[in-house]
């Protein structure tokens, strides 16, 4: 059986301490899957690594854009892309390995049983968060809260960035209705998934 055609879209900003390791991570995980770096033109010389890298690796590339965008336009230009190249699926994580490449095949897994969109989440049974002080573990829950109260989404984690989206479901998002370009864009997106 075949695999299906998988993005892993990494939005960066001075990852470049970080990125190696965690691409190569990602590889493992999935070795069949590209792997797409959208980088904000950071000083730190990720977007330079990812020219060398992906000269070497054909299964990865990087978008170079001018200036610090935000994460909610990086993971749009990533979910487009995805969409227009014919991807099956397009997964989103955090470039600082607060997400587990390893958990990757889980989420195609729940994606293939027909799941449009799957989000690791911090919040579920086993889950942990590593290194939040008390106070953000409070902001991040009370938010989360007030999010599923507001939209009457049915998500215990609206904000997190760790998830999959079949590209059939992203296909129908009215990108026009999505107005954030930061972190706000992930509660945005799943709204609009809804719809």
């Amino acid at each position: 059986m075949s695999q299906p055609r998988v993005l892993v879209a990494l939005a960066t900003f001075n990852e470049r301490e970080t990125l190696p390791s965690l691409v190569d991570a990602v590889h493992r995980s999935l070795p069949h899957a590209d792997v797409l770096v959208v980088d904000d033109n950071s000083p730190d010389g990720t977007g330079e690594w990812c020219d060398g890298f992906g000269g070497d690796h054909r299964w990865f590339r990087c978008v170079h854009r001018e200036g610090k965008l935000g994460l909610g336009s990086a993971l749009k230009r990533s979910i487009e892309l995805a969409v227009a190249e014919g991807y099956w699926a397009v997964a989103t994580l955090d470039a600082d390995w607060s997400h587990p490449p390893e958990a990757l095949p889980a989420l195609i897994a729940k994606a293939e049983a027909g799941a449009d969109v799957v989000i690791g989440s911090r919040y579920c049974p086993g889950a942990e968060i590593v290194g939040w002080p008390w106070s953000r573990l409070a902001v991040s829950g009370t938010l989360n809260r007030l999010t599923r109260l507001a939209s009457g989404l049915e998500v215990a984690d609206c904000s997190g960035n760790y998830r999959l989206y079949r590209t059939e479901a992203a296909a129908k998002i009215d990108w026009g209705r999505v107005r954030a370009s930061g972190y706000s864009f992930l509660e945005e997106v799943l709204a609009e998934l809804r719809r």
